[in-house]
């Protein structure tokens, strides 16, 4: 099998004219390619009067050696599916114990029941059906359960985001993952995207069938079952106590992959009090602003917007400030809405999510501003925790104290002012918004950022100068402010059999890169015995 990169394809391209194509980049008859498939697709949106789609195609032809001798290597090569060869895992003495079940929690559960080492899962939140209900509760009635939330049940946070599968890394268990989710009920395309993701509808029930695959292999998975306590003897892992409907459990364990997510900070003080190896790293924070989907497409599609080929557009996008800072957008959700967050009492925070279609009126993104260890007080490895945390409180008395959220129009940031009245933009978090000055609620290098970057923006993109976009505060969650140590073998560095994991742990940054971890994690559970 071959594959031919950067072919340019029409809006609206049909299968018989991406062979055609594909036969005439080669020099061959259409009658002798077979097999041809996308293996990457993209908009190319560059020139405005000429937007179309660039592809990869793979196909299968005679003489591939023939063909392979005419084009240079970049253009037209072998294709290497870059194959994840997956191990045989070894078996254990105890079951291994998985803590949290969200992309990191999840392979490696799955990995370790496939090779018959039976894992034992705890999961503090709910499972996915459950924990539904009860977000959907916080938003419609502003009821917020601290048990089973956007951060806390089955599937993890990015269960309750758009799904992205977007990410920086490269290793062969990247297929293998799109692979398996792909055979869980993701949809086909994500192997073939250039910006793959799946959408908050389809993944609830993905996860549900990767969890019932776990169990059918002898796994088991606990929800509503919180980590308390690790025990532990010469300096390793002996078992995991955990608590559920208000009793104590014990299992026995020689293994544990703690992949809690960013968002159990009782785990992480739990860790610190127990001498654990831990460390300050750099996070980000922020508030979410909200566009007209229309006008990001008029934007980037020019003349081209609303052709039923194209998908909703997308953006990423950073700016540098002179005095070092920068402020770049993360987490870009088209035709989204943007989540009521919170995990704790009296705090608000924010996240996007969407469907998978997209098709909600307003696209948002967070607009994110680094936070260094040197930015913190103190030397307490949570002195990052202990931010996030007063921004979300001072964001739910802004709010109202009744978990609605901050807002702001972005004239008004921009001039420190409280907006009076919502424009052609209507916010989309529920369960309300409340006008309060933002900007107040930050350190001031996060404000003066986002004020200084906005205009910046806007120069990349017209929409960024929109002065009735909306934004809502604040974005605290979106990577874990610690990190647990842990050395060349995946364990901890103070505790042997504990394997810190994804990325509430800090060894990961999004759905792929944590469910990757897990994999990694997984294996190393096995060979280190």
């Amino acid at each position: 099998m071959i594959r031919i990169n950067d072919i340019y394809m029409p809006l609206g391209f049909t299968d018989e004219m991406l062979a055609e194509r594909a036969a005439k980049t080669i020099g061959a008859r259409p009658a002798d390619i077979s097999g041809v498939r996308l293996a990457k697709k993209s908009v190319d949106a560059r020139k405005k009067n000429d937007v179309h789609f660039t592809v990869s195609i793979e196909l299968n032809i005679p003489n591939e050696a023939a063909v392979l001798k005419k084009f240079p290597p970049n253009k037209v090569y072998r294709a290497d599916d870059m194959p994840y060869p997956v191990p045989k895992l070894k078996p254990l003495a105890h079951r291994p114990v998985v803590v949290g079940f969200g992309p990191a929690g999840m392979f490696a559960a799955l990995r370790l029941a496939q090779s018959g080492l039976r894992p034992v899962v705890l999961e503090r939140g709910s499972d996915v059906d459950t924990r539904t209900a009860a977000v959907d509760n916080f938003r419609r009635n502003g009821v917020l359960s601290v048990h089973t939330n956007v951060q806390f049940g089955e599937g993890g946070a990015g269960t309750f985001s758009d799904g992205k599968l977007t990410t920086g890394i490269r290793d062969p268990r990247i297929r293998h993952i799109f692979r398996e989710l792909v055979r869980f009920g993701a949809p086909e395309e994500i192997l073939y995207s250039a910006k793959p993701h799946i959408g908050t509808d389809i993944l609830r029930n993905v996860v549900k069938a990767l969890r019932n695959e776990v169990t059918a292999l002898g796994g088991e998975v606990i929800f509503d079952a919180r980590l308390i306590r690790i025990q532990q003897k010469d300096g390793r892992v002996t078992g995991a106590v955990y608590e559920k409907d208000g009793a104590e459990n014990e299992l026995a364990a020689d293994s544990i992959i703690l992949a809690v997510g960013h968002s159990a900070r009782d785990t992480f003080e739990y860790l610190r009090g127990t001498g654990t190896a831990m460390e300050r790293k750099i996070f980000a924070m922020g508030v979410r602003i909200e566009h007209l989907q229309s006008d990001v497409n008029a934007c980037l599609y020019g003349s081209f917007a609303g052709h039923p080929a194209l998908p909703p557009a997308e953006y990423k996008y950073a700016v540098h400030l002179p005095g070092g800072r920068s402020l770049y957008t993360f987490c870009m959700c088209p035709g989204g809405h943007i989540m009521a967050a919170a995990s704790e009492a009296e705090t608000v925070v924010t996240n996007g999510m969407s469907f998978h279609a997209r098709n909600a009126d307003n696209a948002n993104s967070a607009l994110l501003v680094n936070v260094t260890p040197d930015d913190l007080n103190g030397t307490d490895p949570l002195e990052g925790i202990k931010l996030q945390r007063s921004i979300e409180h001072a964001a739910f008395a802004a709010g109202g104290s009744d978990y609605s959220a901050p807002v702001t129009l972005a004239e008004d940031l921009l001039h420190s002012r409280l907006s009076e009245r919502i424009g052609k933009v209507k916010p989309s978090f529920l369960p309300s918004v409340k006008f309060a000055r933002v900007g107040e609620l930050f350190p001031a290098f996060i404000t003066e950022t986002l004020v200084n970057g906005l205009p910046l923006l806007a120069k990349k993109a017209a929409f960024f100068a929109e002065p009735e976009a909306v934004i809502t505060a604040p974005e605290t969650r979106s990577s874990s402010p610690v990190r647990i140590i842990r050395g060349e073998r995946l364990e901890s560095v103070t505790l042997k059999g504990l394997y810190p994991c994804g990325e509430g742990a800090g060894y990961a940054g999004g759905i792929v890169s944590a469910a990757v971890d897990g994999l990694k994690c997984a294996e190393a559970v096995s060979e280190n015995g």
